[in-house]
């Protein structure tokens, strides 16, 4: 089943929600030790392996970080070829002085935001969505 790619719709209907928690960007060298039922995604780099995860589990594995988001899951189906989602969501967020770490899943877009702005987020991509309509 493949998502909506018409950008219109996918902004009418992208229906932001926050996802209770804390959540960090964490490095480590080895992920075999990792309870991947506690890692929300996990990118390999060059430089190491990039985790995404609660802040409580990172805390209780002493990992580093550096920045606490809250994250927001659009709810509407996106395809992976769909053109402008996240430029659109990305420049009203811009404009609001939000800074935005995203994640394109096969279902959804996730965004990650300085946990002080969550609510402001919520706030300008409902408005965002809602000039759609």
């Amino acid at each position: 089943m493949s998502g909506k790619t018409n950008l219109s719709e996918l902004l009418k209907g992208m229906t932001p929600k926050l996802n209770k928690g804390e959540y960090v960007f964490c490095t480590i060298k080895d992920s075999s030790l990792l309870d991947r039922k506690k890692v929300i995604c996990e990118f390999t780099e060059a430089e190491g392996i990039t985790i995404i995860t609660t802040k409580g589990y990172a805390d209780k594995q002493g990992f580093t970080y550096s920045f606490i988001a809250s994250w927001i899951t659009l709810t509407i189906h996106s395809s992976l070829e769909a053109v402008g989602l996240t430029a659109a969501f990305s420049s009203e967020l811009t404009k609001h002085n939000i800074s935005c770490n995203v994640i394109a899943a096969y279902y959804h877009d996730h965004i990650f935001v300085d946990k002080k702005d969550a609510e402001k987020a919520i706030m300008v991509l409902e408005e965002l969505s809602k000039k759609q309509k």
